[in-house]
């Protein structure tokens, strides 16, 4: 069995880097990048006004699913999983 260490050390992994995408989407999309995005039209909105009222919430939902997926792998690659 691998050991509860190494196993904390890809969850914290994991973490980070979502958490990396999850800031990069809600302050660098919704804040920083707003004006080269809202050159951009979808739906007839500018791309950087979606980005802060509905893209980030669809993102971070895909990245809760993410985190689900990776951590249930990471359980059967353990054997810590509850099947």
């Amino acid at each position: 069995m691998k050991s509860a260490q190494e196993y904390w050390k890809r969850n914290i992994r994991y973490l980070l880097f979502l958490l990396g995408i999850w800031f990069v989407v809600s302050y660098g999309a919704g804040i920083l990048f707003v004006d080269q995005l809202n050159t951009i039209k979808i739906g007839g909105f500018p791309l950087g006004f979606w980005f802060a009222q509905q893209g980030s919430i669809y993102v971070f939902v895909i990245l809760i699913f993410i985190y689900v997926w990776l951590m249930n792998r990471l359980d059967v690659e353990f054997d810590v999983n509850e099947d």
